[in-house]
């Protein structure tokens, strides 16, 4: 699946509208009761870029954009201003933001993950697209270095340690992170004069798996 390493220009994504979507499948019993289950895992996050669009520069710059993508064939990086750190948004990114794993002295590779907590449920979500420079790392609560003790692939989310963590040690992250996404349409219709007016086009844009 084609890919582009390249964030969609952050200034456009901001004023954006949108967030995380799921799919339910419902079936209603003959006695009311009603089952329920899904087919997805993970949430997928859909949004609208056109709210971002402030003037007709901006309109330029999303063309170009969507040009370079060659419309939905072509994924990229999108930041999501409501979330794209480990931590809340006042605070700064650390080390000990999230649990990723336990060490047991064998596995060497761990996945970033930020996990999503109400009461006693939480979810853990995959991030497969760390911002380059952003992420810290901690095993039971020492930080680590970059490149020294371990490395970040940031295609994927990985971190590798050159020395597997000690049993039961916390594996612990912090970073900034992109969603994966692509265009959800192969056209844009866009109108200065509607623009003028107040009224931003139609931009969609959706998560994808990578």
């Amino acid at each position: 699946m084609a890919f582009h390493e390249v964030r969609f220009p952050a200034s456009l994504s901001f004023g954006s509208v949108g967030g995380p979507e799921r799919r339910t499948d419902i079936v209603t019993l003959a006695n009311g009761f009603e089952e329920r289950n899904t087919p997805w895992a993970h949430s997928r996050r859909r949004y609208d870029a056109g709210f971002g669009l402030r003037s007709p520069d901006d309109v330029e710059a999303l063309i170009a954009f969507f040009e370079a993508r060659q419309g939905q064939l072509i994924g990229f990086r999108w930041k999501d201003w409501s979330d794209y750190k480990s931590c809340p948004p006042s605070q700064d990114v650390g080390a000990l933001d999230q649990l990723i794993a336990f060490g047991d002295e064998v596995t060497d590779r761990f996945q970033l993950i930020k996990t999503y907590r109400s009461g006693e449920t939480t979810y853990d979500r995959p991030i497969s697209k760390p911002v380059v420079g952003s992420v810290r790392v901690s095993v039971g609560g020492d930080p680590l270095q970059e490149d020294v003790d371990y490395t970040v692939d940031h295609e994927t989310g990985a971190i590798s340690f050159d020395h597997p963590p000690d049993l039961a040690a916390e594996v612990r992250a912090g970073f900034e992170f992109d969603v994966p996404v692509r265009f959800d349409s192969d056209v844009i219709l866009t109108s200065l004069s509607n623009f003028q007016a107040g009224e931003a086009p139609n931009v969609p844009v959706v998560e994808i798996r990578v």
